[in-house]
């Protein structure tokens, strides 16, 4: 109980820094983005069967992807909707052109989108308020 009411403090803590801000500072920097998460799922109309035809190299390219290091993580959504890729890139661009060159992409058969990661941004004041 005792740890959950410190995550919470905390939580609320983040929440406040990020919303408030004292009225003389600086606009802040825009976040540096250090990773893309990419939802992928399979277009409307697509048949499991067209899928399963290019599923086996589908794999083979994500796994030469993360052995590359292109690929930080993936996994399956819970819900059976697609897949779910964190890629190690500073833009949306550099995750495009590696997801758009794997062959599901190549075969139109299933779309992404993507949002642009940063690290917490708010951890950077309570820093500033160590001093």
């Amino acid at each position: 109980m005792k740890t959950q009411r410190s995550f919470t403090s905390v939580l609320s803590l983040l929440i406040l820094l990020a919303v408030v801000r004292p009225v003389h500072a600086q606009p802040p920097t825009p976040p540096k983005t250090t990773d893309v998460l990419v939802l992928m799922t399979v277009k409307a109309g697509v048949q499991r069967e067209q899928i399963a035809k290019v599923l086996p190299s589908e794999v083979r390219a994500t796994v030469r992807l993360y052995l590359d290091g292109k690929l930080r993580q993936w996994f399956q959504r819970s819900d059976g909707k697609g897949v779910v890729f964190i890629i190690p890139a500073t833009t949306v661009a550099e995750a495009q052109a590696i997801m758009e060159n794997l062959p599901l992409a190549q075969a139109s058969l299933v779309e992404h989108d993507y949002l642009a990661l940063s690290p917490l941004g708010p951890l950077a004041t309570l820093l500033e308020s160590a001093k």
